[in-house]
């Protein structure tokens, strides 16, 4: 059987090639830029509400290029947050934040933010660790 951190890394190279979030959506209703000056990752994030006024996430997409790290991120968060409100994104958001800044964290809050989880062990490289909390941060300036 494999060991988790043999999981994690698959997870972490299958969603850096995957490419299924990285397009540009029809429609956005906002849109943000963030940037790695440290290594040159560069993305912007596009997000669709469901309805004009909706809560809701109904969509999100990202364009750019980046390290492996910085895209599998950037897709797992995505993966992570359609559907969810505002409310629901933020705390997921702050929940990821926390653990790759190695803060106490609940297992039931790892729980919460499901694949992203396999990018805690980012945490151990303080030079990558902007790398997988740039989408994060991009994401929390549009909400």
């Amino acid at each position: 059987m494999e060991d988790l951190e043999s999981i994690y890394t698959d997870i972490i190279m299958e969603q850096s090639v995957s490419g299924h979030n990285k397009h540009k959506l029809e429609k956005s209703d906002a849109s943000e830029h963030g940037h790695n000056p440290s290594c040159g990752d560069d993305i912007t994030l596009e997000i669709k509400y469901n309805g004009k006024n909706s809560d809701i996430i109904e969509d999100l997409a990202f364009t750019g290029h980046g390290c492996a790290i910085s895209q599998a991120s950037t897709s797992i968060m995505i993966d992570l947050l359609k559907g969810k409100t505002k409310e629901e994104a933020k705390k997921l958001i702050d929940i990821f934040l926390r653990m790759i800044k190695r803060e106490k964290i609940e297992q039931e809050e790892l729980e919460k933010i499901e694949e992203a989880v396999a990018l805690q062990n980012i945490s151990n490289m303080p030079a990558r660790v902007k790398c997988a909390e740039l989408a994060w941060y991009t994401m929390q300036k549009i909400l």
